[in-house]
């Protein structure tokens, strides 16, 4: 199954991004309502330093947790991801908030429940149901990770948490004020760059990182990897988006053959602790690149 694309009914266009009172019902800076592993969150102060001051729509094509995006707010932005089940949530959160407010409300941190819901059939879900249980998994999962197996089922373990927050109302209604009048994709990121890219967009690329080690991408989003093949078409990409006269800011491991690959670019060197890989040296304080 594939999400319909959404049409942007706003017309307008904001050039800076403040925070306001949450009480208004204009977007407001926020953090991600999902943990994400390899979340931006923590380099938003670097990344934000190469955000263009005017541009007309931001769009994302690999989203993930959307750190940067729900920082920012931007009033018209497209955001795209090839995870199913986390574009429903995002479509979910910002048509049907009060609906899945209250389905999430119901759920319980339970061993015998996680794993009944763990199970379940999508294809006998309501999107509203999949959204519910999409953020129940991430918040109640181990260590927050997203991964599936080769038939794209979601196979991560309980976690063992004292009480785990499943249903943070407030997050949510902010993000999903957040939302509003974002166009939603589920597609292959060239498909959404080909579709909706145009002179004067910023476009920030977080694609799965190249690994720099044996087990680095044990974390598996969806059932199909990004190899290095797909690094080399994405620099193609980067290079028609920059012709195109686009603004282009993507992220990736710091390694050789990332540093070969774009060695005529702008590229900064940032540090970030990451916590999760099985290769004890793929955690702590890591390096890690943005491409300008």
């Amino acid at each position: 199954m594939k999400l319909n694309s959404l049409t942007l009914n706003t017309a307008s266009t904001r050039s800076h991004f403040t925070n306001i009172d949450s009480s208004n019902t204009e977007k407001v800076s926020t953090k991600p309502f999902l943990k994400w592993v390899g979340g931006k969150t923590q380099l938003l102060e670097e990344l934000k330093k190469y955000v263009p001051q005017d541009f007309n729509m931001y769009i994302e094509p690999f989203v993930g947790g959307g750190a940067l995006f729900f920082d920012l707010a931007p009033e018209r932005a497209i955001i795209n991801d090839a995870n199913e089940e986390l574009m429903n949530t995002y479509s979910v959160l910002r048509d049907s908030v009060d609906e899945l407010i209250d389905e999430l409300s119901k759920f319980v941190y339970e061993k015998d429940f996680y794993y009944e819901l763990r199970a379940k059939d999508l294809s006998e879900l309501s999107k509203i149901e999949r959204a519910a249980r999409t953020i129940y998994l991430n918040k109640t999962c181990f260590n927050g990770i997203y991964r599936v197996n080769k038939k794209g089922q979601f196979n991560v373990p309980m976690g063992k948490y004292t009480n785990p927050t499943i249903c943070d109302e407030e997050k949510l209604r902010v993000a999903h004020l957040a939302l509003q009048d974002v166009i939603i994709e589920c597609d292959n990121y060239m498909n959404v760059l080909l579709k909706h890219a145009k002179e004067g967009d910023f476009i920030y690329i977080d694609p799965p990182y190249h690994p720099v080690g044996k087990y680095s991408d044990f974390k598996r989003y969806t059932k199909d990897f990004f190899y290095k093949e797909d690094q080399i078409a994405l620099r193609k990409e980067i290079l028609e988006l920059k012709n195109r006269g686009c603004f282009v800011m993507a992220s990736n491991s710091y390694c050789d053959f990332i540093l070969d690959l774009y060695k005529d670019f702008d590229v900064k060197v940032v540090h970030a602790k990451r916590f999760i890989n099985k290769n004890a040296s793929g955690r702590g304080n890591v390096k890690e690149v943005i491409i300008l």
